[in-house]
This record gives structure tokens, C-alpha cells and sequence, in this order.
């Protein structure tokens, strides 16, 4: 039978959707689940019999033949351990098996999974916990399919020990919040929804030239190697044609997304030579998540069918541009309202400054743990970078919603109000809104692009639920307290909506350092910031401080999103993947020169000494050889350095290695360590330009970057 055209009739083929549920479950049974999974009611032991029975029944029709819970570990990849349906019966006979307990719980060997002291090295017992917000999938592979079941994944004390349970609280946290702000506008509002799309950038390189390069292999990026003579400088790649190797890629990991649920929708070529994006359809933010976790696995298999890997470290090759996952986010009421867009009313741009300004503010006030978020050991080879939003957390919104802001910071309201009209006098006309009428600007890590803010810092590799954990956390505890702030007025008999505008015209005020319309990139906004009293935090190490900061452990534990030992757990796990992640790709620098690049060097400077020695038997001048003799020398030079530095690094790894504490560790092998890596690559470069290209030993640049 042939396989349908249309992405349409093959989307959600192998997701368990509730509308699926339905022909499996009875009404009531269906009806209870219903509000398990969008009041968040809790599953009594039948409803889950029943769920675990129906789910059990759809995986074995599509041929399934293991189950497994799906989690999202600290490692910042997924995991899960697989499980027969399978048993035999005491009768010496199979029997295919899942019970309401399975589904529900499972306890995985923890032992091996980052958990910042939160659990003793002994105590192996962790907890997964299904979430029923998030759909049962089959993950289909050419050898079979396996029923994957979405989960948390918690210590055996109870503490997270994943990115999904903060996540879930922190869209409950926002929820709550922002139906009570979105209740002065309309009452029957029940529920609001975060909204999340999340571009992908990624490379493609030949699997073959791949293997060749065990710095790709084992760090994901390029040690070494100069850029081409030609590069991404002409712009002849963005948005050019896709080549038919790559369009063969992208059409089967779309209809491969497509089936498992996951709506992609854009895909195109990006700034640099083998760099690619892939964008889909907004979602809520917990499926969306889900659904780029899932993504990134499935492009890596898909890619390897087609004899490419995909690179998704955020800068994979030095000097040309790197990859990010660009979060749209915005909020959804239950009625399907954007709060992010202006309306046609007064009222209803009320609204939408109330939501806008207090996204705003929280980003103001809270820069510093917005950075954390979205720092890492890849991510730092990215920002700041020429392509890549800065360091320094700013907002952009355009020339024309700076210019609203504006008018209503300076606009006059008589705290009397006899009549609705001279209210509205306060509140400028807010023009519609659409993507094309606000700039991109390409420099900012956090812009407004027409009814959603696009958080731009986040690094192609993160699991996007850290950034957005964060970004929920600080907009709720802003809206909670604008609330306060609201409800403080009304009470001293100021009209509502003028004690709304009194507040957002307020924060206006107090949050306007954050807005930056300018050039990211450029020195002088690197000095406006620091006058400006905004932080620039280059040092990753230093970056995570912010989780331990009082206010920011006192935030999140109010919200509930982190205890104070879930926080500083996550301090510490963060601070032992950067030092690593450091610590092999020193080691791996290391291995390459001394194993792989000098050897290649000494013997083609050996061939270089028998060329001059035989044209000295011949008797041929100096002037003959000369060019030879200069190549030698220049090998010398370089081949000595790479030498001594790799030494000295090596010595100060050694060193590194010595220090107890993680915080002064991962300090010492950031500014310490870390600036041998550019000095020895400037050095092997060097050496690369000069010894003969058939007997260079690694896949040059050139070579990695032109797919054919």
C-alpha cells in the first residue's frame, strides 16, 4: 500500500490522543480522565486500571511489544528503560501484561543520575510518576515499537530529580496567577495556558568525514581548524535551496515528527554552510517540550539513514554562526484569548499592558536568573558571539510599542473619575499588532515579535524546560504581585481600571533599563548596559550563583518550584557539567595533538628535510631550498608551542583536579584551563595551513561544511 502524501492524515499516528482514549475507555471512565488532564484532579486506582487497560489494548493493535516511562533526567537528554508487555503464566504460557500500578509508577536504578546530594550514592530507588497531560506515544524504530508513557522523575525523598516536575509546577504556579490578573477583564476566565514554540537550529555533516573527527564524536564540536576561504560572509546560504541530500533528510524526519505527534512546520537553510532550522506549530508548553525532546532523538536517527550527523552543540565550528532554540512564548486563556495581543478596545489593551509590562518587569528584576537558565559550557561559545544574542539580559520591543510605553509612562489621569470616557484618555490607541510590524532583532536575547516574546539566549542542546521553568516562575511571582498592588488601591476606593493603570504605568518606570531597541553586539551598548546598572555575566560559573542567591530561593520555594535543597542541588549539578565538559574536551585536546596532529606534522617535516638534503646532493643553492627550509622552521615553531601549551594545560587540569570545592573547581578550569584551548588551536591552525593537504590527518573544515 502506498504511504498518503498528505502530513495530515499520518499526524498523531502513533500518539495515544485523548480523541483515541475515547473509543477505548467507557464514558465515564473517559469523562474522569478529562479532568485529570485539564483540571489536574487526581487518578484513583480504577481510572488508572481502566487508562492502563485501554492504553495497553491500542499499543498491542499498532504492535507494540515493550512499554516504557519516558523521562527527563538531569543529564539534560531523555531516558528510559524498556519493559515486555510479555509474562509467562504459570500454565508455561504467554500472556501480555500492564497494569494500572506499572503505568502509574515505576522505579528506575537512580544511582547513576546527577542528583546534587539529594540522595545518598546507596540509595539506588528513584520514582517515575506518569503525567497525564502529556499524551502515550509509540516510538516507532525499523526493528519495533515501544509504548513510551510521558513522566516525572523524583528521589525516593521526594525531591525532583528531572526538568518536567519543576516545569508542571511552574505552569501551575503561572496559571493560577494569571487567571486571577485576567479576571479584572473577564470573570469567567478559569484557566491560562503557557504557550511555547521552539525553533531548532542544527548542522548536518557527512557521517563518514564525521568518524574522522573524534573531537566531533566525543564533544560535539571542532577542536580545531580554520574557516574555508569561504564561509557564510556572501549570505548565499540563508534561506537558499535546500539540496536534494538534505530536502531526502527533512522530508522523512517530518513525516517521522509528524506521525509521533510533533507538528513541524518550517523548515529552511540558516545562516552558516550546513546549518539548518526546523521550526512547529505552537503548542502548550509542556507538549512542546516533550515534542523537542523527542524531536532532537529523532533527527539523529533519521539523519543516520541518510549517512549524516546531526551537530547540535551551539558552536560546532569557531568563527561562523552558532546554533540556538529560539522559545516563543506567549499565554492562552481557556477561551483561547492571547494576552499578548492588543485588542480593538481600550479594555482590551488594558489587558494586554497589564500581561506585557509585567513579563517586562519580571525579566528586569530578574535578569540574573534568566542568565543562569540559559547558561552552559556550550552556550558560552555562543553568546556574545557575532550571530548571538549578548551576555546582558535586555528587551526589545520596537520603535512603536517603546513609543506607547512611553506615552503612558507620561500620561495624566485625575485620580477622580466621574466618566468611563476621561479614563480611557490614559490609555493611547494600540494599533494592531502582526508579526511584520515589529522588527527581529537578531542582537536581543529576549524580544516582543508582535504577540509572543521570543527568549533567543536558550542553546540548541538545553532542554528547553529550565528557561522556561524560570520564565514562569518570575512572571507569576510578577503577577502575583501586581495583583497585590492592584487590589491595594481598589481597596482605598481607587476605580479598577485606573488602579491598573496606575501600576503599569509604575513598572514602566522601574523597568526601563531592561529596554534596548540597538545593536546587542556593539562595545557602546556593552557600556550603556553598565551604566544602565544591568549585569553582563560572562562566566558561566559565576552565572549559577544567581540559583543561590536569597531572593531567588525565596521565590521559588514560595512558588514551589524548587525547595531550598532542590536549588542548591541543581547548583551543584550544573557546576559539575560545566568543569566536565571542560575537563574532556582538554583531554581531548590533548589526545589529538600528541596522538594525531604532531605525528602528521614531524613526518611531513621529515619529508621536507630529505627534499632539502637531496637538493643539496645535487648541489643546488640555498636559494633553492629555502622555501622548504622556512616550512621547517614554521613547523618547529608552531609543533613546540602546541607542545608546551598542551603541557601546561595538562599540568593545570592536574591541578584543577586537586580543588574539593565543585564552585572553585569549575571557576579554575573556566579561567584557567579553558584559555589553553583557543591558544593551541590558533597554533595547530597555523600548522594546518602549512602541511600538505592529502597528509593532514583530520576532515578539514571546508570538507565538513559543503555537504554535496
Amino acid at each position: 500500500m502506498k504511504e498518503s502524501l498528505k502530513l495530515s492524515e499520518i499526524y498523531n499516528q502513533n500518539v495515544l490522543t485523548l480523541h483515541k482514549m475515547k473509543e477505548y475507555l467507557s464514558v465515564s471512565a473517559y469523562q474522569e480522565l478529562k479532568h485529570v488532564i485539564f483540571e489536574g484532579r487526581p487518578m484513583n486506582n480504577d481510572l488508572a486500571e481502566h487508562v492502563s487497560q485501554a492504553m495497553k489494548a491500542w499499543a498491542l493493535e499498532q504492535g507494540a511489544t515493550h512499554f516504557t516511562h519516558w523521562f527527563q533526567p538531569l543529564t539534560g537528554s531523555t531516558a528510559e528503560k524498556h519493559d515486555a508487555f510479555f509474562e509467562p503464566d504459570k500454565h508455561g504460557r504467554g500472556i501480555e501484561k500492564f497494569t494500572a500500578s506499572t503505568l502509574v509508577q515505576q522505579e528506575p536504578d537512580a544511582s547513576s543520575f546527577p542528583s546534587g546530594g539529594l540522595r545518598n550514592t546507596f540509595e539506588a530507588r528513584g520514582y517515575t510518576a506518569w503525567d497525564p497531560s502529556s499524551p502515550a506515544f509509540l516510538y516507532e524504530t525499523d526493528t519495533g515499537k515501544t509504548l513510551c508513557i510521558p513522566t516525572v522523575f523524583i528521589s525516593y525523598t521526594g525531591d525532583s530529580l528531572d526538568y518536567k516536575a519543576p516545569l508542571l509546577r511552574s505552569i501551575n504556579a503561572l496559571d493560577k496567577a494569571a487567571t486571577q490578573v485576567a479576571q479584572y477583564f473577564d470573570k469567567s476566565t478559569k484557566k491560562v495556558i503557557p504557550s511555547l514554540g521552539i525553533e531548532q537550529e542544527y548542522f548536518l555533516v557527512d557521517r563518514s568525514l564525521y568518524n574522522k573527527r573524534p573531537d566531533l564524536q566525543v564533544t560535539g564540536r571542532t577542536l580545531f581548524g580554520f574557516l574555508p576561504a569561504k564561509s557564510q560572509q556572501l549570505s548565499d546560504h540563508y534561506f537558499g535551496s535546500i539540496s536534494e541530500r538534505v530536502m531526502a533528510f527533512m522530508v522523512d524526519l517530518e513525516k517521522t515528527a509528524i506521525k509521533h505527534g510533533i507538528p513541524l512546520k518550517t523548515r529552511h537553510n540558516e545562516v552558516a554552510p550546513s546549518q539548518f532550522e526546523c521550526a512547529p506549530v505552537y503548542e502548550e508548553m509542556n507538549l512542546a517540550i516533550d515534542h523537542n525532546q523527542l524531536l532532537v532523538n529523532i533527527m539523529d536517527r533519521i539523519a543516520l539513514k541518510h549517512h549524516f550527523k546531526v551537530l547540535l552543540h551551539e558552536k560546532p565550528y569557531s568563527g561562523i554562526n552558532g546554533s540556538g532554540k529560539h522559545n516563543n512564548w506567549s499565554l492562552i486563556t481557556d477561551k483561547g484569548i492571547n494576552l499578548l495581543s492588543p485588542g480593538n478596545t481600550p479594555k482590551n489593551n488594558l489587558m494586554f499592558l497589564s500581561f506585557f509590562i509585567c513579563t517586562i518587569k519580571a525579566v528586569h528584576d530578574h535578569a540574573d536568573l534568566l542568565r543562569a537558565s540559559i547558561a552552559d559550557a556550550g552556550n558560552d561559545h555562543r553568546l556574545g558571539a557575532n550571530e548571538a544574542p549578548p551576555a546582558i539580559m535586555s528587551i526589545f520591543l520596537g520603535t512603536q510599542l517603546n513609543a506607547i510605553l512611553n506615552e503612558v509612562e507620561s500620561s495624566r489621569v485625575a485620580k477622580k473619575v466621574k466618566e468611563e470616557a476621561i479614563l480611557w484618555l490614559g490609555i493611547p490607541k494600540i494599533p494592531e499588532l502582526r508579526k511584520d510590524n515589529t522588527d527581529r532583532n537578531r542582537t536581543s536575547p529576549f524580544a516582543f515579535t508582535g504577540n509572543k516574546f521570543e527568549f533567543r539566549a536558550v542553546g540548541s542542546t538545553a532542554n528547553s524546560a529550565m528557561p522556561m521553568t524560570i520564565l514562569n516562575s518570575i512572571v507569576a511571582n510578577q503577577l502575583m504581585d501586581f495583583k497585590t498592588a492592584v487590589d491595594r488601591q481598589i481597596k482605598r476606593g481607587i476605580k479598577k481600571d485606573l488602579a491598573l493603570l496606575n501600576i503599569i504605568r509604575k513598572y514602566i518606570k522601574s523597568s526601563k533599563a531592561i529596554r534596548f531597541e540597538g545593536n546587542g553586539y556593539s562595545q557602546e551598548w556593552v557600556e550603556e548596559a553598565a551604566r544602565r546598572g544591568l549585569s553582563n555575566i560572562t562566566s558561566t560559573p559565576k552565572a549559577f550563583d544567581s540559583y543561590l542567591k536569597k531572593e531567588a530561593i525565596t521565590l521559588l520555594d514560595k512558588l514551589e518550584i524548587f525547595s531550598e535543597r532542590e536549588s542548591t542541588a541543581r547548583h551543584e549539578i550544573l557546576l559539575e557539567n560545566f568543569f566536565e565538559r571542560l575537563q574532556i574536551e582538554a583531554r581531548m585536546i590533548g589526545e589529538i595533538v600528541s596522538s594525531i596532529i604532531i605525528p602528521a606534522c614531524f613526518s611531513y617535516q621529515n619529508e621536507l628535510i630529505k627534499n632539502v638534503k637531496g637538493l643539496k646532493d645535487l648541489e643546488f643553492g640555498r636559494e633553492a631550498y629555502s622555501s622548504q627550509l622556512n616550512y621547517i622552521e614554521r613547523i618547529s615553531y608552531h609543533a613546540n608551542i602546541v607542545l608546551q601549551k598542551s603541557e601546561e594545560m595538562r599540568q593545570a587540569r592536574k591541578k584543577a583536579n586537586t580543588i574539593n570545592d565543585i564552585r572553585d573547581k569549575a571557576l579554575v578550569y573556566d579561567e584557567v584551563v579553558k584559555p589553553y584551548f583557543d591558544e593551541i588551536r590558533y597554533h595547530v591552525n597555523k600548522l594546518e595551513k602549512i602541511v600538505d593537504d592529502s597528509k593532514w590527518p583530520l576532515p578539514k573544515l571546508r570538507e565538513l561544511l559543503f555537504i554535496d
